[in-house]
């Protein structure tokens, strides 16, 4: 089958959009499919269309639809779809959904937030990770923690560094953030953030095994963001053994479970700071995080996440 798999984010992107793209395609591509990435496209040669993003692929999907609209048509719902676009370009995004005749979410509590006539459309895939190929060995000298994400609001990106400030002075915390920066603003503030936190380093975009590298040095991970779609760092992370320390939002529970105990009130500094340092202190509790991120590793398999993808184009053919 010609598959045509859209997405906003260019070739030259490391975001989460652009690397659930190209392992996607690898994916289909294993299946048997023939499969064409862009960021725009109208499908003409295509028997199928999945595109990323309902409102920043709404061209694509619009051309797509109009031209074929037999033809299976696979929406995948960013966080900023689910959390923000719906609300604030309701009519564009709402009119990829009703497009579509699937629609893909990437952890298992988005169904909250969209229009319950949306419902029968949803199937849920879970980005996966491969385990670390070398053993995770962090340092004994710092209780070093990392934050892989983009520096914008969305992210919250500065949490874990402004925690970082309120750690007791016997704290041998040190943040390390990789990620790249929005924009010159956000660049300046973890400059500046840098000079006067010297438990905090933001080394910039950087690429995949270098992030693995990170985690494989590091005692846990902060993930600290207002909105996720169900964020790939996060499969990552369990892939690798690596404790998550979380923001209590739909897209990190949706993924890391209900009874999970490394969660924070969102954009709460004091309670993230009181569980880095209890994650720092208290061997068991770190203990407990690392088996709990164990018990949820078979979810993001990458043979799971293939098989999910194989039920759900047998599913869409037969219609």
């Amino acid at each position: 089958m010609k598959i045509s798999l859209v997405t906003p984010a260019g070739k030259r992107s490391r975001g989460g959009n652009r690397v659930t793209a190209v392992r996607w395609a690898g994916m289909l591509r294993e299946l048997g499919h023939r499969i064409t990435v862009s960021e725009a496209d109208d499908g003409r040669n295509a028997d199928m269309m999945i595109a990323v993003h309902a409102w920043r692929s709404a061209d694509s999907i619009q051309r797509f639809s109009d031209a074929h609209p037999n033809r299976p048509l696979i929406v995948l719902l960013a966080g900023t779809d689910i959390y923000h676009f719906q609300d604030s370009h309701p009519a564009v995004t709402h009119g990829s959904m009703e497009r579509s005749h699937r629609l893909v979410c990437l952890h298992d509590m988005a169904y909250r937030a969209i229009p319950e006539r949306f419902h029968s459309k949803l199937r849920i895939i879970y980005q996966s990770a491969p385990p670390l190929p070398f053993p995770r060995l962090p340092s004994p000298r710092t209780f070093g923690v990392c934050v892989v994400g983009n520096l914008r609001k969305e992210k919250d990106p500065m949490r874990a560094a402004f925690a970082a400030r309120k750690m007791p002075q016997e704290s041998r915390l040190q943040v390390v953030h990789l990620g790249r920066a929005h924009d010159d603003a956000w660049a300046e503030l973890a400059r500046r953030e840098m000079l006067e936190n010297q438990r905090y380093r933001w080394r910039g975009e950087v690429p995949g095994w270098k992030v693995r590298r990170q985690f494989a040095r590091s005692h846990a991970m902060v993930i600290s963001s207002v909105m996720e779609g169900g964020a790939n760092v996060v499969s990552e992370a369990v892939a690798a053994g690596l404790p998550v320390i979380a923001s209590h939002i739909d897209g990190n529970i949706g993924l890391l479970g209900d009874d999970y105990l490394g969660y924070y009130p969102a954009q709460n500094t004091a309670v993230l700071a009181e569980l880095l340092w209890r994650a720092e202190t208290d061997a068991a509790y770190l203990s407990g995080l690392t088996a709990q991120v164990g018990l949820r590793a078979d979810m993001f398999d990458p043979a799971r996440e293939r098989s999910s993808w194989e039920a759900l184009l047998a599913e869409v053919a037969l219609e």
